[in-house]
């Protein structure tokens, strides 16, 4: 059995997804905020969540990687391109991209103090993030031009990914009216009838 930890509108909204998506029983174990006890600490070191423990016991963390891993043990469920196929690149190129670039600077603009050393830089710090933020937003809104999804013109959990990160912007707590592709990309996920049950609990929209 897969366990889940996580908490509402974190990271594990597109892991929580992602087996529901795919059909999949999992455990989920709500964390709280506070501190974390040693148990916790062993499985995620940075006792941050979402955290995924395998059936054969082992946990690993980064939630891009957990969305990937998921889509890529249950292929009869097609949550993205599988390897070898021509969607493939694709699918890893805005996975990579969205975690690793537009997560991170999401989390410096909520969690500004971690990122620098001098108390009164904070708002610097997420001065410097939204618009790093936004930049990535508006490569996004660029690939989506003229078509409906973000990977081999076919639904993915790419697409479950950036609904999660567009609804996090600082401003609003949802994308730019004016990145009119990414809104009516995630107009039309918010309709999903999972993701829209899920989003009872997460409150992301």
């Amino acid at each position: 059995m897969y366990t889940l930890y996580s908490r509402p509108g974190s990271g594990g909204f597109a892991v929580e997804a992602a087996f529901r998506l795919a059909g999949q029983p999992f455990t989920l174990v709500n964390v709280p905020k506070q501190a974390p006890g040693d148990d916790f600490l062993a499985i995620s070191p940075l006792g941050q969540v979402p955290v995924l423990t395998l059936p054969c016991g082992r946990s690993i963390t980064e939630s891009g990687a957990m969305v990937t891993l998921v889509a890529e043990r249950f292929p009869e469920a097609e949550l993205a391109p599988q390897p070898q196929s021509p969607g493939r690149a694709e699918f890893l190129r805005w996975m990579f991209f969205m975690s690793s670039a537009l997560y991170p600077a999401l989390l410096r603009y909520f969690y500004a103090q971690r990122y620098t050393s001098d108390p009164g830089a904070a708002e610097t710090v997420q001065n410097a993030a939204l618009a790093e933020s936004d930049r990535c937003f508006a490569v996004i809104e660029n690939a989506l031009s003229g078509r409906q999804w973000l990977v081999d013109d076919r639904f993915s959990l790419a697409d479950v990914y950036l609904l999660m990160l567009a609804h996090w912007h600082p401003v609003g707590d949802r994308p730019r009216e004016e990145w009119t592709n990414i809104v009516r990309h995630c107009s039309a996920l918010k309709r999903q009838p999972v993701l829209a049950d899920l989003n009872e609990t997460h409150r992301l929209w």
